[in-house]
């Protein structure tokens, strides 16, 4: 197989969320071909899934000339990565591109700006998840049982440096910084068998790796395209890392980098980071020229950049593009408006539907456009407590994994309230689902039921049910203030902590919650705290809950399992997530003495019998399965235990469509008309806009935003 490993059974949702215009918003113009925008109409949608030769005669951007580089025929592959997209044409060279990223932790962590480039990764989603495409690899096989695969990478790749690009790379991140020694990073779950146990990868040269498990592993093409890749974990595996230049800092091939070398914020994270590092070679259209974590980041073309368009330029188009640090999100929107940004992503910038009707009100003059792509949202603004808080305190911690405490508390949200205020009344209400595109939830027999029973399983709001299952587990007000307490009389509190950088539309659909709460008689309280102390707190279990998140997803289920089964920490069990992401490293036989908060990192097995060990079981089943029909079958297990057992997580609407703020002078940007399923913007795993190649984006008057 050398381009598409499979076609998922999804043909959906878009409809739902793409076909909703709000009376306020855009008029479409991103979607109607016009002189400004070749290849930009609405008869030429999606990607094709083959891939396209490399063209006769490669150009280069005319700011290379003159610069002392290599031919641009011996600085790109002897087989280019030529985009795919039926919606792009010939574009110019120039110009800069004006960003804005929001956060209260600087331009290190900001998630917008990972987003954006899929440069390092193996492999890329096409169609908006549906297919998958070649990357940095352009082939790869396996043998019949799926056990075993070949992936062969582009001959000619270089780093952002010049120097050649070898399997060398990836063994360097696998070997020296996950595999047991320095276990720098855990290992992805595409990386561990149904067994618990490591992949095993072998060099067949320079170009070819050979993945071997124990059992099979159907799923690793698509496992390849999720995230954006070649960072630091914050947005999926890292993958890919250039040996030549971090091997300096690593304490295998230096014997003078410090103990501390891979702690949080220090000498390897300063240093491996490309977008913070100017001298940290990348894969990705763009290079940093400048960092400042409080003011933001300057990125510059990469001239080793390994794609073209179907033309023969050689991409990236645009010379530069700037993100700016923003803190304060009503200052974000305001420079929107005054068109000073010349492209935003709801999501990760504070820009929701809330806003369509001022921003529009100022589209003209700030010469933007406002399109609307589907989020792919399974949830909305989300609520959900740490399943394992039993190891920080038993009492709260039994009463948490008590469903009928769960259940209770999603009877008694009042999600037409929120649906409301955060969505005007798009999307759909649910209890909270793994995203509406997931594919199981759309395969014949028992998908579609099963998705309609999970979505409307504890959907409310019937405040008298939540009363009685209250009630019913022995929680009652014994002290007449109008809470409940627990049945030895001690006083009860949810505590709800939320991050200080946390956007309006949430606070004001947690205060609801809170309110919601109060109707039931559960006392609950929302505690600030500091972005970074919010994300380590909870990983290691010490915090009740979390809210203001979402759970989107375009795949299949099994590709980033993280909301169905707890193997990744940053979901609602991270201490039997831990448990799982360290099974193959070895650690989980060390520390056995030491209670769970106390083990390094903090992890706990999960108890036999319980939900999560039934999850984790069937989990590892179906990651092994071929058959998509028995894979299915199981999946479909996991969602029962999550409609009988759960709910483990809680949303209040689905499927609804998210703003994209765009410069009018800015092409090559697909409207929702253009993409196979309206563009999908909610799951990371798909990053947005990265599957949509920014770096064929141009100005149609470049000399205009110079």
């Amino acid at each position: 197989m050398s381009q598409i490993s499979r076609r998922h059974l999804l043909r959906t949702a878009a409809a739902a969320a793409g076909g909703v215009m709000l009376a306020a918003c855009t008029d479409g113009r991103s979607d109607k071909p016009d002189a400004t925008s070749p290849g930009g109409g609405s008869d030429k949608k999606g990607d094709v899934t083959e891939a396209l030769k490399r063209p006769a005669k490669i150009q280069e951007s005319p700011a290379l000339k003159g610069k002392g580089l290599p031919p641009v025929e011996q600085r790109i592959p002897v087989n280019p990565y030529v985009i795919p997209h039926r919606w792009t044409g010939e574009g110019k060279y120039g110009g800069k591109l004006k960003m804005l990223a929001f956060g209260a932790t600087g331009a290190a962590n900001a998630n917008s700006i990972a987003e954006f480039f899929y440069g390092n990764s193996p492999l890329r989603f096409l169609n908006d998840g549906l297919d998958v495409g070649p990357g940095l690899a352009d082939q790869w096989s396996s043998n019949d049982d799926a056990s075993e695969w070949t992936v062969h990478f582009r001959e000619g790749l270089k780093w952002s440096d010049g120097e050649p690009f070898t399997v060398e790379d990836i063994l360097f991140w696998w070997e020296d910084l996950v595999l047991p020694g320095h276990n720098a990073q855990t290992p992805p779950p595409s990386n561990i068998s149904g067994k618990g146990t490591a992949v095993k990868m072998t060099k067949v040269d320079d170009h070819t790796l050979k993945f071997t498990w124990d059992t099979p592993q159907p799923l690793f093409p698509e496992q390849l395209a999720t995230y954006v890749n070649g960072g630091l974990g914050r947005n999926g595996p890292t993958w890919v890392l250039p040996k030549h230049y971090l091997k300096q800092y690593h304490p295998k091939y230096n014997t003078k980098v410090p103990k501390d070398w891979d702690t949080p914020g220090g000498l390897w994270e300063q240093k491996a980071d490309w977008k913070r590092n100017p001298d940290c070679p990348t894969l990705t259209g763009y290079r940093c020229k400048s960092f400042d974590n409080n003011t933001g980041i300057v990125l510059e073309r990469n001239p080793y950049y390994w794609v073209v368009n179907t033309n023969g330029d050689q991409l990236p188009y645009i010379d530069e593009i700037s993100f700016s640090m923003q803190t304060n999100a009503e200052a974000l929107k305001l420079k929107i408006q005054q068109g000073a940004v010349d492209y935003c992503q709801g999501f990760f910038n504070q820009v929701s539907l809330a806003d369509v009707s001022t921003l529009s009100r100022n589209k003209d003059s700030g010469h933007y456009d406002i399109l609307l792509w589907n989020s792919g949202d399974g949830t909305g603004s989300i609520f959900f407590f740490n399943y394992d808080y039993i190891a920080k305190d038993e009492k709260y911690g039994k009463l948490i994994r008590d469903k009928r405490f769960r259940q209770a508390v999603s009877l008694g949200w009042d999600r037409k309230a929120t649906r409301k205020s955060l969505y005007f009344n798009q999307g759909e209400l649910t209890t909270g689902t793994i995203g509406p595109g997931t594919a199981e939830f759309h395969a014949e027999p028992d998908g579609p039921k099963l998705y309609q029973q999970w979505r409307d399983s504890y959907l409310g709001p019937d405040p008298e049910k939540a009363k009685a299952l209250l009630a019913e587990i022995g929680l009652k007000d014994t002290d007449g203030d109008g809470y409940v307490e627990f049945p030895d009389g001690a006083p009860l509190t949810i505590q709800v902590p939320y991050s200080a950088d946390i956007s309006k539309p949430e606070a004001d659909k947690d205060e609801q919650l809170v309110a919601d709460m109060k109707k039931i008689g559960l006392h609950m309280k929302r505690v600030p705290m500091s972005p970074a102390a919010f994300g380590e707190q909870w990983t290691a279990g010490q915090l009740m809950s979390h809210t203001n998140w979402g759970n989107a997803n375009g795949t299949s289920i099994m590709v980033v399992p993280n909301w169905l089964v707890p193997v990744n920490t940053a979901y609602w069990a991270p201490l039997e997530a831990a448990w799982y992401a360290n099974s193959a490293s070895g650690k989980n036989k060390e520390e056995l003495d030491l209670a769970p908060l106390k083990r390094h990192p903090p992890r706990m097995e999960p108890e036999p019998g319980d939900p999560v060990e039934k999850l984790t079981s069937l989990y590892a089943q179906a990651k092994t399965e071929a058959d998509p029909v028995k894979r299915n079958q199981l999946v479909w297990q996991m969602f029962k235990i999550h409609i009988e057992d759960g709910p483990f997580f809680m949303g209040s609407t689905a499927n609804f469509p998210e703003p994209i703020v765009k410069n009018r002078d800015l092409a090559n940007v697909p409207g929702p008309k253009n993409l196979a399923l309206g563009g999908i913007t909610g799951p990371w795993h798909i990053p947005a806009p990265a599957t949509y190649d920014p770096e064929c984006w141009y100005w149609t008057n470049p000399e205009k935003h110079s």
